[in-house]
């Protein structure tokens, strides 16, 4: 799977979609400030991990794009969300220490990598071996 950009999708996505997708963000930041508000920011913030729109997008996908799509597309939400965790251990390893601008790259760079990492492992292995043949 080559990672591709196709905005011919927007055409077909219609308004109470985007609500929707607007309404599960909000919802899931609301529950990461109530977690972070009762157990502290430092479980609140590995609930920043989760991509708030993703199961609005999955209903979405599943309807416009059939089971597979969704799955595949939930994969790659969990792969994300890893690094969105590095991300948030990098800064909170290093918040205290550093300047806030070295932090941001250092952690850029940690979610960056990981992602990266994580979709070699799933995907670019099996890219590379259907692009040999």
């Amino acid at each position: 799977m080559t990672p591709r950009f196709d905005p011919s999708g927007l055409r077909d996505t219609r308004f109470w979609e985007y609500a929707l997708r607007f309404a599960f963000g909000g919802v899931v930041t609301v529950a990461t400030g109530l977690v972070a508000h009762a157990w502290g920011p430092e479980i609140g913030g590995l609930f920043l991990g989760f991509p708030a729109i993703l199961p609005a997008t999955l209903t979405l996908v599943k309807q416009h794009d059939g089971r597979a799509q969704a799955i595949e597309d939930a994969r790659g939400g969990r792969l994300g969300s890893i690094g969105l965790v590095a991300f948030a251990a990098v800064v909170w390893a290093t918040a205290h220490a550093w300047p806030a601008p070295v932090v941001l790259v250092a952690a850029s760079i940690a979610w960056l990598a990981i992602d990266v990492a994580l979709w070699t492992v799933r995907y670019g292995f099996a890219w590379k071996a259907r692009a040999h043949r």
